[in-house]
């Protein structure tokens, strides 16, 4: 016959195997869910170094794509200016030639209408200043004039041209206003 102390002693051991068996249980899941967000964290870290990667490339080539269209923006106008040139070499070249002044005259009047065309087509516009009332933001005063035409604050002469590009101005007229 079993005493009770042994039966105690069995029931104990059984309640510490299980509450063993438990623990184990319970490292055994926790050891696999830390597997896991070990390994989720590795993947998230790869990800990362891949974004910041392809962030770097992309930077960089940005960065390029940046530096080649400041160095060749104007190769577009360029390429328009060229028959303009050579245009000018012809005209030069036949007035050396002929001394036909006249023909030069028609001939640099041709090009320069060609030039005004190849720069309008770009959003290149001359400014009208005469008449205007001054403006300084289109307009640079260089003197004021006494005018008996004109009231007080109208461009009366344009002493240089001012143009506008698009919609900025590019150059402001130089011009007398009346005072």
């Amino acid at each position: 016959m079993v005493s009770n102390d042994q039966q105690h002693n069995e029931t104990i051991d059984e309640v510490i195997d299980e509450q063993v068996e438990e623990q184990q249980e319970v490292e055994v899941q926790e050891d696999s869910r830390l597997d896991e967000l070990e390994k989720l964290a590795e993947e998230n870290q790869q990800r990362y170094l891949r974004a910041q990667a392809d962030f770097d490339n992309f930077r960089r080539r940005t960065q390029k794509e940046k530096e080649d269209l400041a160095q060749y923006a104007s190769m577009k106008l360029i390429g328009q200016l060229l028959p303009v040139v050579d245009n000018f070499e012809r005209a030069v070249s036949a007035a050396t030639a002929n001394q036909d002044f006249d023909a030069l005259a028609k001939g640099v009047d041709m090009i320069f209408r060609q030039l005004e065309q190849t720069l309008q087509q770009e959003g290149l516009k001359a400014m009208e200043a005469v008449g205007e009332a001054f403006n300084p933001e289109f307009h640079q005063a260089i003197m004021t004039v006494e005018s008996d035409e004109h009231e007080e604050g109208i461009v009366v002469e344009e002493v240089q041209k001012g143009y506008i590009l698009k919609d900025r101005v590019l150059r402001p007229a130089m011009v007398k206003v009346s005072g």
